[in-house]
């Protein structure tokens, strides 16, 4: 059955459950369509008007519009694409005092990794950003408070990190950001103002769900791989190839890789022997780790 669409003035939609992505939020912001999608869309309809005139023109038009939407479907495969709308991959120019990276952490919270995760921050004296999976808040809450109390940011990586959210409908992503989002918000007393989606991957339907929660998407500038890579050392040197200050690094405090160990089998989180060395070299660079700043 086709999802309803999603037409009316947001203002005109206060009534509407939670869960749809009309849902208004005090904290929405402006947001538009971008060119991409505004001109796939001029080209579908012209393509399929033109088909009234001169149907035996139906190749071509076919040609046009499955070029169109499989520009769009690509460009959602690219995690630091703008195609699809404003995309947080480097900090803000604003950002120049004192010359600042920004440090963030995907999939957990785990109760035995995130904890080492926050003191290694805490020694270096530095903060970061945490993209939480709902599931996993639900399961460790005393986690997510201490993340805050500590004086990090929890932000919103959805409810369930289905692998297949680049493929959901608008009213079935709503719902997965809606339930992180609230559960989030429960938690840590503050409402997650960056949503970045499982591996980066996303869809059309997302920038107007994100713009009517006020919430921003975040990627990445470069990112180390360590849920593939075992070797520390291999992701360092990913994460710090041309490190400069406004650079927004991620790491994975769940679903990462363990090192390997002189037996073959597997030994520690990689994070928590890359973060150290990370740290090491945001120090020696005379650069410091923030969380991404509102707005």
């Amino acid at each position: 059955m086709p999802e309803p669409p999603d037409s009316s003035p947001i203002a005109d939609r206060r009534d509407l459950p939670k869960d749809t992505p009309g849902r208004p939020s005090a904290t929405q912001r402006p947001w538009r369509f971008p060119p991409s999608v505004r001109t796939s869309a001029a080209v579908t309809a012209g393509a399929l008007g033109s088909l009234g005139v001169a149907p035996q023109h139906w190749p071509w038009a076919a040609t046009a519009i499955a070029g169109c939407h499989l520009t769009l479907a690509a460009a959602g495969l690219v995690p630091k694409s703008r195609l699809l709308g404003p995309n947080r991959t480097r900090l803000p120019s604003s950002v120049t005092s004192p010359p600042a990276i920004s440090l963030t952490f995907d999939d957990g919270p785990d109760p035995r990794v995130t904890p080492k995760v926050l003191d290694l921050l805490d020694q270096a004296g530095v903060q970061a950003s945490f993209f939480l999976i709902g599931q996993r808040a639900q399961a460790h809450r005393d986690l997510v408070e201490e993340i805050g109390r500590r004086g990090h940011r929890v932000e919103n990586h959805t409810y369930r990190h289905r692998y297949a959210f680049s493929a959901f409908g608008p009213w079935r992503m709503a719902r997965e950001i809606d339930r992180a989002q609230d559960l989030l918000q429960e938690l840590t007393g503050r409402r997650p103002r960056y949503f970045r989606p499982p591996a980066g991957f996303r869809n059309l339907f997302l920038e107007p769900l994100l713009g009517r929660r006020g919430l921003y998407l975040a990627t990445w500038t470069r990112r180390g791989f360590d849920t593939v890579t075992r070797d520390p050392l291999t992701v360092t040197e990913r994460l710090v190839k041309n490190l400069a200050a406004g650079d927004i690094l991620l790491l994975h405090d769940g679903n990462g890789a363990r090192t390997r160990t002189l037996t073959g089998g597997a030994g520690s989180p990689v994070v928590l022997e890359a973060l150290p060395r990370l740290l090491d070299r945001l120090s020696l660079q005379g650069l410091t780790s923030i969380a991404l700043p509102d707005g």
